[in-house]
């Protein structure tokens, strides 16, 4: 249904009673009932926790599609459109927020803590301590009571460096198809939407080396210190937001092969762009003060 009509489209369209907020509320109680019983040894856990996930997924995949046909059957007007373009804003700021809290804690571990550790007011409790970072001292690390392995940190040559080109390249290769997208040469923007999303996908696998890389030659580990757990949170979360950002552009991909989108309304294009720009900016502040800094 719809509130007053103009022409065709509704002025603001509001969809049918659903049933998926409760049926993806559904699969995500099986998703954390199953991952709380699976850490905790009980055996059904995994069931569980991969039943609500597919559920959940499935679920998602129906929601999303009865939102495609709406948008393609012309029911989302200029309202609509600014509810999403409102809605995209929040949710990035809400990851802005998300990035910051990693990017304090950090700051905070390096100007901070490690500093007032190595201070005379604690050299009674810690007398070995050595207030460096990274949080590791040439064949030591500054574990006070040992109980860290020794490790190696991680330097921006070559694998970062190399991250960082394939993030910068695939943000040109993203704004090459939208302007292609405006001027209506649709074949352009599938081929320049194909090569960002494989660059997207060769980040994941260089990063995937980095860790493999890390964890088997340097020992560098969640469990190493400050340094360790800093270094994997921050460029943990940031490869997951790639691997979603990836499927998003992979999804505007797909749909633009079935004709989706036009060069004046092809919002959900926008919306994964900005996602994947706001990627882009949060690894290179992880670049900067992760690898160099």
């Amino acid at each position: 249904m719809s509130s007053t009509s103009h022409g065709s489209t509704p002025y603001y369209y509001v969809p049918h009673a659903s049933r998926h907020p409760a049926m993806a509320a559904l699969g995500l109680f099986f998703v954390i009932l199953g991952a709380g019983q699976w850490v905790n040894g009980v055996e059904w856990g995994k069931y569980s926790l991969f039943f609500g996930l597919v559920f959940w997924l499935g679920v998602l995949y129906q929601w999303f599609g009865e939102a495609i046909a709406e948008s393609e059957g012309g029911q989302y007007g200029h309202k609509i459109d600014l509810s999403y373009r409102w809605s995209m804003s929040w949710f990035i700021f809400s990851e802005v927020m998300f990035f910051g809290a990693f990017f304090s804690a950090l700051w905070w571990a390096r100007a901070h803590s490690v500093p007032m550790l190595g201070s005379l007011d604690n050299a009674l409790l810690w007398p070995d301590f050595k207030a460096v970072w990274p949080t590791a001292a040439a064949g030591m690390t500054a574990s006070p009571a040992g109980i860290i392995e020794p490790f190696q940190t991680m330097t921006p040559f070559w694998l970062p460096t190399i991250n960082t080109a394939l993030l910068l390249t695939s943000g040109v290769t993203l704004t090459i198809a939208h302007h292609a997208l405006i001027e209506n040469k649709r074949d352009t923007t599938i081929k320049f939407m194909w090569l960002t999303v494989l660059l997207g996908v060769v980040f994941l696998f260089v990063q995937g080396y980095e860790y493999a890389h890390a964890y088997s030659d340097m020992n560098l580990k969640l469990s190493s210190g400050v340094y360790g757990s800093t270094f994997y949170m921050l460029t943990g979360f940031h490869g997951f937001h790639v691997f979603l950002g990836m499927l998003m552009l992979l999804i505007i991909t797909l749909r633009l092969q079935k004709g989706h989108f036009t060069a004046d309304k092809h919002f959900g294009f926008e919306g994964a762009a900005w996602y994947w720009h706001f990627v882009d900016v949060v690894w290179l502040g992880l670049y900067i003060l992760v690898y160099w800094m």
